[in-house]
């Protein structure tokens, strides 16, 4: 029974740190509930607007529950014109040198605007 009650106790903590985060757990992923961007989705994306200036498009979700851990970046540029996907994904790491050292992964997803 002591167990089973700290289990539960060790439950119930995690659901109200997640709540006071202002997060969600959805088919066990955390997402925010709020449509604000966080100061790391916020200064990443300014330094791909800066390098890439003609992305027709950018999203960058950090997908670490909040605390700048893991990003997924969607960028489509037409600089990537006749690059391979490895030369595109380079691009960004390079442009996100410096804040790549204090994450501990990044998804990366490019493309090529179609029209």
């Amino acid at each position: 029974m002591l167990a089973y009650t700290r289990s539960l106790s060790s439950t119930m903590i995690s659901a109200l740190r997640v709540l006071r985060c202002n997060h969600v757990v959805v088919s066990g992923h955390v997402q925010r509930c709020l449509s604000t961007q966080t100061d790391g989705e916020v200064r990443i994306a300014k330094i791909l607007k800066e390098k890439f200036p003609s992305a027709s498009s950018l999203k960058v979700v950090d997908i670490s529950g909040g605390c700048g851990a893991m990003y997924e970046i969607h960028i489509e540029s037409s600089e990537f014109k006749g690059k391979r996907t490895i030369q595109q994904h380079q691009l960004v790491n390079q442009a996100l040198k410096e804040e790549i050292q204090g994450m501990h992964g990044l998804r990366i997803f490019t493309d090529v605007p179609k029209h």
